[in-house]
């Protein structure tokens, strides 16, 4: 049974502030709480009525529990005064202002646990690492993923689909000279691209991504793709897309208000439909394999999915079929194009932005590695500088600010507080990154706060760009490879010169919500 529009005026009016009743078709009992919410004589669809009581209950017994303090919710919209929708974060950081590192706010009648700064994120995701492992999949995803793929997963599933995952990651190269060679050789396909441009102004989103999606290409799907295949091409139009449509203003609001609106259509549907495509191109790649298997040969994580698979056919408890294996392959095709290719793009900005730092890399380059041999991996622990300059860049970029929602595995106390089974929890990663007490210039760009009084690199604990615990980034070590690669090996050969003057560049994300979304710019890539 649908909604009627009489039923929508009285939410959009609900969810607007207003007070004034509106007559719906379905009278309220007398017996309602006075601090239901519904205006005395107000009429509501059964299928409204149904859905506000049941809201209502759970909010009851959630408050029940001795959670952090925070706003007081209204009924049924919850924070809704205290948190714009359009702007998610930068709420909850003027509410964090109020309210200390840890606090409750109600997203409509859910709770959520907030997190902010490095002790209180340390002491949850790390010192209460297993409580603290659950995850909320984003309201936009759930119609994907609905729990499937070792990102969205939870208990036994996620268990056996993260250490599959890592297991064969590893296997494939994943920290190894193996897939060190890979990176280089597809950096050099970069440079080529780069060459071709003969210094003209580029937009850099689509080079960037297409050689960083061949990495990981090259372990799910067992080779790379041509620059110009026009499938491959689609295909990183529709992960940029998704990315950027997943901090939107609407999405912000639709994870938020999705007790109501995933009742009615509108622009969330859009997600689904890009990820749909993805899934289906994944899909395809899975049937592919199929036909040409050899068990004997695997040659990449879907072969190796596909073993597993057999190996558990009659296993009933076994979380190997053929949905984990598109949202798996799915998870780690859009994590590990999108996080590396963002902050590439991020770095070029910010490289641009203060040209005395791409300077100082350049020197730093020329002296320990030259102009004429391949840049490795081993050269990071002789160039501290270019180290510093890459976490800046990661630190600043910010690229997951509010981290992927986690959920608590069972009832856990935390700083005197009784926490629920099931609670949402925002660790906000921002926070941490930006934490005064953990670096000496946490608001603006600055290598330093990676280097010692000697220049020598220096460790930070506050450093969790890839989250931390028990649900940090599988694919962390493939990244920071990923990234001193193609930065010391394009800076190498190129200098990257912006079209305004460096300080006219505005480094600002384009969309912040779920993710910090890179500006478009353009730039010229100058021969050295």
């Amino acid at each position: 049974m649908g909604l009627g529009g009489t039923s929508l005026q009285w939410l959009r009016s609900i969810l607007e502030g207003r007070t004034q009743s509106v007559k719906l078709g379905y009278t309220c009992s007398d017996s309602l709480p006075l601090s239901c919410g519904v205006p005395q004589g107000c009429i509501l669809s059964p299928v409204l009525f149904n859905i506000y009581m049941k809201l209502l209950a759970k909010r009851q017994f959630s408050q029940k529990r001795r959670l952090p303090p925070g706003p007081t919710p209204l009924p049924l919209i919850g924070n809704f005064l205290q948190i714009k929708s359009s702007k998610t974060l930068q709420s909850l950081l003027k509410l964090r202002d109020k309210y200390g590192s840890v606090f409750t706010v109600y997203f409509g009648t859910r709770p959520i646990l907030v997190l902010c700064g490095h002790q209180a994120v340390k002491e949850a995701l790390v010192d209460k690492a297993e409580e603290f492992s659950g995850r909320s999949t984003l309201p936009t995803l759930e119609r994907t993923f609905q729990g499937y793929g070792v990102v969205f997963a939870n208990g036994e599933r996620w268990k056996q689909m993260r250490r599959f995952s890592l297991t064969i990651l590893r296997s494939f190269g994943m920290g190894k000279k193996s897939i060190e060679e890979r990176i280089k050789e597809e950096a050099q396909f970069l440079l080529e691209e780069f060459r071709k441009t003969k210094e003209k102004p580029i937009e850099p989103t689509y080079f960037l991504s297409r050689a960083v999606s061949n990495v990981i290409c090259s372990i799910v799907f067992g080779d790379r793709f041509d620059y110009e295949d026009k499938e491959f091409q689609a295909l990183m139009e529709m992960m940029n897309n998704s990315f950027r449509e997943m901090s939107s203003s609407w999405s912000q609001f639709y994870d938020i208000y999705v007790d109501f609106l995933k009742y009615f259509p509108g622009p969330h549907t859009k997600i689904y439909d890009i990820l749909e495509d993805m899934r289906i191109f994944v899909a395809k790649r899975v049937k592919q394999n199929q036909e040409t298997f050899d068990p004997n040969f695997p040659r990449d994580f879907i072969d190796c999915f596909l073993i597993q698979m057999e190996k558990e056919k009659n296993n009933p408890a076994s979380e190997f079929n053929v949905k984990n294996l598109e949202l798996n392959t799915l998870n780690l095709f859009f994590a590990g194009t999108e996080t590396v290719s963002s902050t590439l793009r991020f770095g070029f900005l910010l490289l641009m932005k203060y040209p005395e730092v791409q300077a100082k890399m350049h020197e730093e380059i020329d002296r320990v590695i030259g102009r004429n041999r391949v840049p490795n991996i081993d050269d990071r622990s002789e160039m501290p500088y270019t180290d510093a300059v890459i976490h800046e860049v990661q630190r600043v970029s910010d690229l997951l600010p509010m981290d992927l929602a986690h959920r608590l595995t069972r009832d856990t106390e935390f700083r005197g507080y009784l926490l629920p089974k099931g609670l949402e929890v925002y660790p906000l990663l921002t926070t941490v990154l930006h934490d005064p007490t953990m670096f000496k210039s946490p608001n603006v760009f600055n290598p330093e706060n990676f280097l010692d009084e000697n220049g020598r690199f220096k460790k930070n604990d506050a450093f969790v760009p890839f989250s931390s615990g028990k649900r940090m980034c599988l694919g962390e070590a493939l990244a920071r490879m990923e990234l001193f690669l193609f930065f010391t090996t394009t800076l190498q050969s190129f200098q990257l010169k912006p079209l305004v003057p460096p300080q006219d560049l505005d480094i600002s994300p384009q969309e912040s919500g779920f993710g910090n979304i890179p500006p478009f710019y353009q730039l010229s890539i100058i021969p050295r």
